[in-house]
């Protein structure tokens, strides 16, 4: 008898280490998107992903900034179909790794960045835009450095199911790290801002191929399964 009843062995998987050692791999730079929290035009949290978004490309990437102007809020009377709502979709499933910069306000990310997150659902028909994609947090901080923004953002990206990085970027006082020409002064910030881009795009390269079967789980296949055969039982009724 099963030590296991619970468990239907039919859909349980023990790992197969081929399908983490694909055969064929991606050639393609990596795509990263770059999602920033301020519309102020003295936005740090812009100017750092622009940063960022530098390093990205130095590092082999290719990199798409959204631009969260004129997005609407949810639940507010606008669906899907509005353009800038469908732009965004459409980078995030373009993208195989992304960058979310926020600043702090009150003690948590902004209602821009919120809103951004918000708009991107979590299944698009069969399409999980996010679900194993990779995932960097950062922040500004007008004061003294804080955490809260990027704790916040790590809740949401693994809610989402993105493989959000061990490394992280938080920025005190961002007016004092950014010169008159808007660009980030070189410091140990800027060096952990690298730090970050760096590990995002190993990240992203060690798991775009294989994206799809480390996030298939036992759950899902019990479910899809037991769907099956209800409606192929109600197919065969007579």
């Amino acid at each position: 008898m099963s030590d296991t009843p619970q468990l239907n062995l039919e859909h349980l998987q023990k790992p197969d280490e081929s399908l983490l050692n694909p055969a064929e791999r991606s050639g393609h730079r990596p795509r990263i998107l770059l999602l920033y929290g301020s519309l102020r035009a003295q936005s740090y949290s812009r100017k750092m992903t622009e940063e960022a978004a530098r390093v990205l490309t130095l590092l082999g990437a290719e990199t798409r900034t959204f631009d969260p102007s004129g997005l609407p809020l949810p639940d507010d009377g606008a669906d899907a179909d509005h353009p800038r709502v469908q732009a965004l979709r459409d980078l995030v499933t373009w993208s195989e790794g992304m960058v979310w910069c926020s600043p702090e306000r009150h003690g948590a990310m902004t209602g821009v960045m919120k809103t951004q997150i918000d708009w991107i659902p979590l299944s698009l028909g069969a399409v999980r835009p996010t679900q194993g994609k990779t995932l960097a947090v950062m922040q500004v901080c007008g004061g003294s450095q804080s955490f809260n923004a990027v704790n916040q953002l790590r809740i949401l990206g693994r809610w989402m199911r993105l493989i959000t990085i061990p490394n992280q970027s938080s920025v005190p006082k961002a007016f004092l790290e950014f010169g008159s020409d808007g660009r980030m002064k070189a410091s140990p910030f800027y060096d952990r801002m690298v730090d970050v881009m760096e590990e995002l795009v190993k990240f992203t390269l060690l798991t775009r191929d294989r994206s799809e079967y480390l996030v298939d789980r036992y759950s899902e296949r019990k479910e899809t399964g037991e769907a099956l055969i209800k409606r192929v039982n109600q197919r065969a009724a007579p």
